[in-house]
């Protein structure tokens, strides 16, 4: 169960999220192949869908718009979303969410088309008969700890994300945005619970200023990178980190939060630099945004 829960967990952190959802690096297919099993053995919906959603939620963050909206409480950016009828805000604007790359790409097409036998050979049909096979498990110990038990923990460490990575934690890249920085569920979600700085910053291929700790997600695109399986992996510039954090953040980030408590009054001269450093950081993330479309 353990293996399996890590494997599709990958997928989708891994996978869903940080590949297709916001192409913070490239793969080679044979990963991409890999990474698409093991996203459809989470069950979390076929990729188009789920990229999609995303997007969207990254496009219009806790507003009407999103599909998972924070500002409707945990319990509803929890699981309450997925039990609901979504906002009209949620349905006009999700069919303006560019996916034409994902459209184009063969591997998503074939799972989106054939997304429900695949899911029931590889999260259903087989994670309950290797046990019993193998290792004499009766069916029904089998259906309930490899089915059952997997795919409501999983489900629930996902949805952590949405929910108490958006209400309990610190805002030290940007205190204007909703998520937080929460320990606890980057530790259970493998690296996805630093979310100010995701939101802040989601083309970065860490999702985590230096990668940050409990990121085995990031450790693990890092080895696969050094044997050639991903490239071109996006990061953010430390400077631009930086001015994020002095300018907008709340002040909590263990070294630039100390900085910024003691230039809580600026000069004139200090103003005018922080001018110039403005223009030039809104253009430098211009920039990323671009390159993180193409």
């Amino acid at each position: 169960m353990s293996v399996l829960t890590f494997g599709s967990g990958i997928g989708v952190t891994m996978g869903a999220h940080r590949l297709y959802s916001h192409k913070s690096f490239k793969a080679k297919w044979p990963l991409k192949v890999a990474l698409i099993l093991l996203q459809t053995v989470a069950g979390q919906n076929c990729m188009y869908i789920w990229v999609r959603d995303h997007r969207q939620h990254h496009k219009y963050s806790d507003t009407d718009a999103d599909p998972h909206n924070a500002n409707r409480g945990f319990f509803f950016s929890h699981i309450g979303w997925l039990m609901s009828k979504k906002h009209p805000a949620v349905i006009s604007k999700g069919k303006t969410i560019d996916m034409s790359d994902l459209e184009a790409d063969p591997l998503v097409l074939f799972q989106q088309t054939f997304y429900n036998p695949l899911y029931i050979i590889f999260a259903l049909a087989l994670p309950i008969a290797i046990p019993v096979y193998f290792w004499g498990e009766t069916y029904w110990n089998s259906l309930f700890i490899s089915y059952f038990g997997r795919y409501m923990l999983l489900l629930n460490i996902t949805w952590l994300v949405n929910s108490a990575a958006h209400l309990y934690g610190t805002r030290p890249f940007d205190k204007n945005l909703k998520p937080v920085e929460s320990s606890l569920v980057a530790f259970l979600s493998i690296g996805e619970g630093w979310h100010n700085y995701h939101h802040a910053f989601p083309w970065d291929y860490r999702a985590a200023e230096l990668g940050s700790k409990y990121s085995v997600t990031t450790f693990l695109i890092n080895c696969l990178a050094a044997v050639g399986l991903a490239y071109d992996l996006k990061t953010t510039p430390y400077n631009m980190i930086q001015y994020k954090a002095l300018r907008v953040g709340d002040g909590t980030h263990h070294i630039f939060g100390k900085i910024k408590r003691k230039n809580d009054v600026p000069t004139k001269e200090s103003s005018e630099d922080n001018a110039k450093d403005d223009e030039s950081n809104k253009n430098q993330s211009q920039r990323l945004v671009e390159a993180n479309k193409g």
